[in-house]
């Protein structure tokens, strides 16, 4: 009977020690510690910077297995911000972003693949402009610790190209315009 109960013991251990131990994490947009940014070119001399003001996010990470990593990220798009009002109004309007049809975008992932010490490519769902398509996010882990309010954080960034056209953004601004390039950078506070 000691020797079942032991083995019985030993068995659940090692089970439970080779399950995921995932952390819920909810992006700290509040503090301003996380960006959705984009970049695209403009005629070719130049490049366009722009940002998302308002989103929300959570995501769980467990650095021994990253792989079971998951993340899902909502934006309004009408927040988009380029420091330039009238660009802002085009872009918001049918010829890219159609915020009045398509208030939100979205990401969700659906797969991390570890590529590195600290690095991993991130397959998702990517909604915007009322298309979804697959993404890859090439991204980084920054860090984790205790932070000075009492909680516990973990950081990342990441970077991905998207083809307008792919998105339904007719608008052709030349070949330099084709492509835009999204940069996300974030905090979790643990949950």
């Amino acid at each position: 009977m000691l020797k079942k109960t032991f083995a019985a013991l030993t068995l659940g251990a090692a089970l439970f020690a080779g399950q995921a131990m995932a952390a819920d994490y909810v992006i700290d947009k509040e503090g301003q510690h996380a960006f959705v940014n984009f970049k695209i070119g403009h005629l070719g001399y130049s490049y366009i910077y722009g940002t998302f003001k308002d989103f929300d996010g959570t995501f769980s990470f467990d650095e021994k297995n990253p792989e079971a990593s998951k993340i899902k990220v909502t934006l309004k798009t009408a927040s988009v911000d380029t420091n330039h009002a009238e660009r802002d109004k085009h872009i918001k309007s049918g010829d890219f972003l159609n915020v009045s049809k398509n208030p939100t975008a979205t990401f969700e992932s659906t797969a991390v693949k570890s590529t590195g010490q600290g690095t991993a490519d991130v397959t998702g769902n990517l909604t915007l402009n009322g298309v979804t398509k697959p993404v890859v996010i090439k991204a980084k882990f920054v860090g984790q610790g205790d932070d000075p309010w009492g909680g516990y954080r973990a950081g990342f960034e990441g970077t991905t190209t998207i083809k307008l056209k792919d998105f339904a953004i007719q608008k052709d601004l030349g070949p330099a315009s084709q492509e835009a390039e999204l940069i996300i950078s974030f905090e979790g506070v643990r949950s």
